[in-house]
C-alpha cells in the first residue's frame, strides 16, 4: 500500500526534528525534506501549529500500533497487567530523538500533552492516589513497574552507553515478571 502524502510529510517533520529539534519545523523545512512545495504543505496543514500537533499524533499513533502488537490486542481487551507488559516490552525499543524532543515540549502544552496522555493513560495504569497509596501493593507495583519502563525506554537516548539488544530484552522481561511475581496476579480490570 502506498504512503499518503499526509504521511510522507509527517515523515518528513519527524527527520526535521530527529535532525534540528522542533523549533526547526517550519512549512519551509519540511517541504524542502518532503520534497513538496510550501503549497503542498498548506493543503494538508493550515498552520505550522497544525502541522507540529499531527506530528505528535503521528508518533503517538506508532507507538500504540507497537503496543497493540505486544499485547496481541486493544488495550480495551487486555487486562491491565497485559497492559503494562506490553509497555514494558515496548520499552526495549529505545527513543528516538524526535520522540525525546517532541514529548518533552509536548509537556508544556496541553492540546500536545493530551495525545501522548491519551496513549499512556490506556496502557500504563496512572499512579496511586496519595493517601492510601500504601493500602493498595497492586496498584504501586503497578506503578513501579511503569517507572522501571519509562527508565528503560529513556536509558540509550540519554546516556552514551548503548546497552547490547539482548541485556534489554532480558531487563524488560525481568521487569514484566515482577506484574506476576507476588501471587501470580492476573487482575482483570
Amino acid at each position: 500500500m502506498r504512503t499518503s502524502k499526509r504521511t510522507q510529510i509527517l515523515e518528513a517533520a519527524t527527520r526535521v526534528v530527529q535532525r534540528e529539534g522542533v523549533k526547526s519545523v517550519t512549512f519551509d523545512s519540511v517541504a524542502a525534506e518532503a520534497g513538496l512545495t510550501k503549497g503542498g504543505l498548506l493543503y494538508h496543514f493550515a498552520s505550522r501549529d497544525d502541522l507540529v500537533q499531527a506530528i505528535h499524533q503521528h508518533l503517538a499513533d506508532a507507538w500504540e500500533a507497537d503496543l497493540v502488537a505486544a499485547a496481541g490486542k486493544p488495550a480495551a481487551e487486555a487486562t491491565r497487567d497485559e497492559q503494562l507488559a506490553a509497555y514494558t516490552r515496548v520499552a526495549v525499543q529505545s527513543a528516538t530523538r524526535a520522540e525525546l524532543l517532541l514529548m518533552l515540549e509536548g509537556s508544556t502544552n496541553a492540546a500536545h500533552a493530551a495525545v501522548w496522555g491519551a496513549v499512556t493513560e490506556r496502557w500504563a495504569p496512572p499512579p496511586p492516589p496519595p493517601p492510601s497509596a500504601a493500602d493498595d501493593q497492586a496498584a504501586l507495583d503497578r506503578f513501579i513497574v511503569r517507572l522501571a519502563a519509562d527508565g528503560l525506554w529513556l536509558y540509550d537516548s540519554l546516556t552514551s552507553e548503548r546497552l547490547d539488544p539482548g541485556m534489554r530484552r532480558a531487563v524488560a522481561d525481568r521487569i514484566a515478571h515482577a506484574l506476576t511475581r507476588e501471587g501470580g496476579r492476573e487482575d482483570a480490570d
